[in-house]
């Protein structure tokens, strides 16, 4: 006879796979069909699996269409950009939450302000500005705008996490002598890994699919990145679906390994966010 304990994690059970089906099928979908060939695509069921694992689509997507370019750059973007976001947002949190400065609360306030902006009403004035300052068409002239609109997230989920710090740990630097750059780097970033590791995590991950920025301030194919890439990819292949597919998958690929290296700490940071939050 089936306990009421037993049935109750059955149903769970049951609910679990029937979510990871959902969740993970996609990319099942994008691997399966990225092994047919263009016929074997339309005059086939699209769920059958494929007749050979064909790697020609790879092959062309890696070397023969310019993926690997617009791939690189946007590692270079999302990188750069998520280093200085890092910085920029523990140096601002900190001086908010523990240097205790006259308009220190109207500064926090401003900066999380900056949430409520939409990122198209700015897109006029930041192309502008670009243009002005030499940088269109040019990779570092997408860092400012991805650093500028990621600081505001960043900075109040890490100005939380630095509150909850113990004074008393800062105290006992002091004592020992530490100035603030000192118990910044040995005594603060040591104890907000996680809260570090969520916003990187988070950035990364807008930044690697943002589109609208990019359109905007590049023009030529050799400055574009990977989303606009993938845009241009479908243009040129519209009918070749299992190529489009393909690009697809290999675009992913990197925050799925990054996943799967790193869910300690996602799972870390997301749960001691939480818990803080």
């Amino acid at each position: 006879m089936i306990t009421k304990n037993k049935l109750s994690k059955i149903i769970i059970y049951l609910f679990l796979l029937s979510w990871l089906i959902i969740t993970g099928y996609p990319l099942i979908f994008l691997l399966q069909n990225s092994f047919k060939g263009n016929l074997e695509f339309f005059t086939n069921p699209v769920w059958s699996l494929p007749a050979s694992f064909n790697l020609e689509n790879y092959i062309h997507v890696g070397i023969g269409s310019g993926f690997y370019r617009y791939f690189l750059n946007s590692i270079f973007v999302c990188l750069v950009s998520v280093m200085i976001i890092i910085l920029a947002s523990s140096m601002v949190a900190y001086a908010i939450a523990k240097l205790k400065f006259k308009f220190s609360n109207l500064v926090f306030i401003l900066f999380v302000a900056g949430m409520m902006i939409p990122i198209h009403s700015t897109l006029i004035p930041v192309y502008k500005m670009t243009l002005s300052l030499g940088l269109y068409d040019n990779l570092i002239g997408l860092i400012g705008p991805y650093v500028a609109f990621s600081l505001p997230v960043s900075i109040f989920i890490l100005t939380g996490f630095i509150k909850e710090i113990p004074c008393e740990l800062e105290e006992a630097a002091v004592i020992d002598g530490a100035s603030y750059y000192k118990i910044f780097g040995s005594v603060i970033m040591p104890l907000v890994k996680p809260a570090i590791s969520t916003i990187a995590i988070y950035n990364l991950t807008m930044l690697w699919n943002e589109f609208a920025y990019a359109l905007v301030l590049t023009s030529s194919p050799e400055k574009r990145i990977l989303t606009l890439g993938l845009f241009e990819f479908q243009s040129a292949y519209g009918m070749d679906i299992p190529k489009t597919l393909t690009a697809l998958l290999l675009s992913v690929l990197p925050l799925i390994i990054m996943y799967i290296f790193f869910q300690e700490k996602i799972i870390k940071g997301m749960t001691a966010g939480a818990l803080k939050g």
